[in-house]
């Protein structure tokens, strides 16, 4: 028999409201012993007193509601208690639900997984929800909204339809070779249905770098010379104190990052270790660290008035103490992390930059690798299908590029190790 879970779907405590979440074939009957009352009518939010039932304590007063399966998020039976948000109330109503039979705290990503094994959203939707849970900024937002409503997913079942019905035209052709006016082989409309398909395909793979990296946060590196202000800088971005700022050079040793919000866009700023003389071991493999870590970031930063790396921005981060402006590059911004001189105008210059790199005004369909490496399965066994003449070779070329779209939406899956990566990425309650 399934489970019945339960878990807390709300945020951090303590909260004004918290919402606990119970879905399976025992959730209505939990209800109703923890009211001694009828179950009240569903989709009705209504008030109950919650009690212990094992000595008729009581837990809260609290706001209730019933969603009968399949009609719920989860397909099941679900309910949610909308109880007091302080922690001591969590406990005495866990531990209620968990002392029920058959009822146990969910584990993460199991609501969803749920919803997902009872056809209410497909897995390229799931990993949407996921990350609009996870959005940091308003273009994260705005893409996993899209993720999450299908627009992955409508896409691929349109690719998807389109390698059935030409993989039916052949396969038909395949069931009646033995007569003389049927030929096996792919007809010219099928071909030309493949071809134009591939070429859509390869469009959204060329942009599916994009997604990622929207999704995932772009990096920007601070590189430079020892004391050149490049922690001074990295806190006055961050706005608060992350690295240690002193006048003794080689105190930034690793790699410090932090995350930051610019226009929008999702940024992982990096202050890395200056670059000096040294034998101390720990700063150089300090050193080291940081120049891979530049290497791999979306745009370097050059901090100070002489640097030799390789950079795509120059900058004077102590322009007070900076006499003469002149001189060292003309593209070059000059600010003061101590006065604040000319970080307005670099945070505006990394907005227009994050803008521009991700275009994030334009929707990305492909926003996770494992979406681009199985759509660029499908389309390489498309190409290769187009590339040879027996039939049989086409329908089975067809076929594998037809498997490799399900597993973007979950349709076909061999065996339940994707699925458990998805959903085990998920937070309790969800």
């Amino acid at each position: 028999m399934i489970a019945t879970i339960f878990a807390l779907s709300s945020g951090r405590l303590p909260a004004g409201i918290a919402i606990v979440r119970i879905s399976g074939p025992r959730s209505f009957l939990a209800l109703t012993e923890m009211t001694t009352l009828p179950l009240p009518p569903v989709r009705n939010l209504v008030r109950r007193r919650l009690i212990d039932p094992r000595d008729d304590t009581t837990l809260d007063e609290a706001m209730v509601v019933a969603f009968a399966g399949p009609a719920s998020a989860t397909g099941d039976d679900l309910v949610e208690l909308h109880v007091h948000g302080g922690p001591a109330v969590l406990v005495a109503i866990f531990d209620v639900l968990g002392a029920m039979p058959e009822l146990r705290l969910a584990v993460p990503g199991e609501f969803t997984r749920r919803a997902f094994d009872n056809n209410k959203l497909d897995l390229a939707q799931a990993e949407g929800l996921a990350d609009l849970i996870g959005a940091e900024t308003e273009s994260q937002r705005r893409q996993a909204l899209r993720q999450a409503g299908g627009r992955l997913s409508d896409k691929v079942c349109g690719w998807r339809s389109t390698l059935i019905e030409v993989r039916a035209d052949l396969e038909a052709t395949l069931d009646f070779a033995d007569e003389d006016d049927v030929p096996a082989e792919l007809t010219p409309d099928g071909r030309v249905r493949l071809e134009t398909l591939v070429a859509e395909m390869a469009l959204v793979l060329a942009d599916a770098g994009r997604g990622e990296r929207l999704r995932d946060g772009l990096t920007v590196a601070l590189t430079g010379a020892a004391n050149t202000g490049k922690s001074s800088l990295f806190n006055a971005l961050a706005r608060r104190d992350v690295a240690i700022v002193s006048e003794e050079p080689g105190t930034t040793r690793d790699v410090i990052e932090v995350r930051l919000d610019l226009g929008g866009s999702a940024v992982t700023l990096l202050d890395t270790a200056g670059y000096r003389e040294t034998i101390d071991p720990v700063e150089l493999e300090g050193l080291r660290r940081g120049r891979a870590r530049a290497a791999d970031a979306d745009l370097v930063i050059a901090i100070g008035a002489s640097c030799a790396s390789v950079a795509d921005l120059l900058v004077v981060s102590k322009a007070d103490e900076t006499k003469i402006k002149a001189g060292w590059h003309e593209d070059a911004l000059y600010l003061s992390a101590r006065t604040g001189e000319g970080i307005d105008e670099l945070e505006n210059w990394l907005a227009d930059w994050a803008r521009d790199t991700l275009r994030s005004a334009e929707p990305a369909l492909i926003t996770r690798e494992r979406h681009r490496a199985a759509v660029a399965s499908g389309a390489e066994c498309i190409t290769v299908a187009l590339t040879v003449a027996d039939p049989v070779l086409i329908a089975d070329l067809l076929r594998h590029a037809t498997v490799s779209l399900d597993t973007v939406i979950g349709r076909v899956i061999g065996a339940d190790d994707l699925l458990d990566s998805v959903f085990s990425r998920f937070c309790i309650g969800k």
